[in-house]
């Protein structure tokens, strides 16, 4: 099936809602917020807009005490999952328009320019954290960190190989995979650095940087929970893309990037981590493997992972309960006006 980049103007795009799709539509590209053929969007447009904040809301006066004093596997694991971090989120602020090009249904299209915002302030984060506990010469060291290391340059070339196929190559299957990817990266990319933040947190160190990782864990979630949805209404209109091979492609996608979020978790945190292990970090990311595959309606792939080994993270990630100083109270206010009533 071939897919058609959407039109910069259209005037004869069909105004009927019904008729909308969200890819090879006729749309007009006018945002109607009146007038959404996918319901979900309203509540999720409002999150994404109440989940603003900026970084340096953040006081990192504590994290550049803490920072000369972490244990050396510590300040190591620290520095590689932020290297990591940063280099996914800027491929994400590319990409997202790439996608977008496609998408012929405008209320989503308003959903991956937000998230490409939000992206944005996750990279923006990262520097300030930089610039807040390091020096210029060792920031630019963790920055690139990921062209030395090659285990880390491996990790991020499954996520980036898979972005430049579609831009090089866009059909609808690879846009089908770089949504997947988009999936598999908000959904299981992250969650093993986002546990070694909050860890830190639990052992009294690095509350600022668990605060900001807070801040972006919220953002993600809106994230996987947009491209989750994506994904299933386009089994809906698109039921002939779902092919046994291709459903299978899909979940060998996520056995890949779950055993590679288990390698880099290994590799980086190991078992010298006070309060965290390989054992935990390979039972978690394998149970957020399972979880995102049944939420998109694809069979599970690792049998007897089906409860949560973490639920401190789940208690910790929580960003409207934790706050630390009158900006950052302000700033998790916005979320409580409407929050998404979602398991993610």
């Amino acid at each position: 099936m071939n897919i058609n980049k959407k039109p910069l103007f259209n005037e004869f795009g069909d105004r009927d809602i019904n008729k909308k799709k969200i890819i090879n539509g006729n749309t007009t590209n006018l945002n109607d917020f009146n007038n959404m053929k996918y319901n979900w969007v309203s509540d999720w447009y409002r999150q994404g807009m109440n989940n603003f904040w900026i970084p340096e809301e953040v006081n990192l006066s504590q994290d550049l005490k803490d920072y000369q004093n972490l244990l050396e596997e510590e300040r190591t694991a620290y520095d590689k999952i932020l290297s990591f971090l940063i280099f996914l989120d800027s491929i994400q602020t590319a990409n997202l328009s790439n996608i977008n090009n496609y998408i012929t249904a405008s209320e989503i299209n308003l959903c991956l320019t937000i998230q490409s915002f939000q992206e944005a302030v996750h990279s923006q984060s990262y520097s300030y954290m930089l610039d807040s506990i390091c020096s210029p010469e060792k920031r630019n060291e963790i920055l690139y960190q990921w062209q030395d290391d090659e285990i880390l340059l491996k990790r991020n070339k499954f996520i980036g190989d898979l972005y430049n196929e579609f831009i090089n190559q866009p059909t609808t299957h690879n846009l089908l995979k770089t949504i997947m990817a988009n999936y598999i990266l908000e959904g299981i990319y992250f969650y093993s650095g986002f546990m070694f933040f909050y860890n830190l947190e639990r052992n009294g160190k690095m509350p600022g940087s668990a605060q900001e990782i807070r801040y972006i864990n919220r953002d993600e979630n809106t994230h996987l929970w947009l491209f989750r949805n994506i994904i299933k209404e386009l089994q809906k209109e698109n039921p002939e893309l779902f092919t046994p091979n291709v459903k299978n492609e899909l979940r060998e996608m996520m056995r890949i990037g779950v055993e590679q979020e288990v390698l880099w978790g290994h590799y980086v945190i190991g078992d010298k981590i006070q309060g965290i292990n390989k054992n935990l970090i390979e039972e978690y990311i394998k149970y957020l493997g399972n979880k995102r595959l049944k939420e998109i309606n694809l069979e599970p792939l690792f049998k007897g992972y089906n409860q949560n080994p973490a639920s401190w993270v789940d208690s910790l990630s929580d960003a409207n309960s934790v706050k630390t100083d009158f900006f950052e109270a302000r700033s998790t206010a916005y979320a409580k006006v409407t929050s998404l009533i979602d398991d993610l």
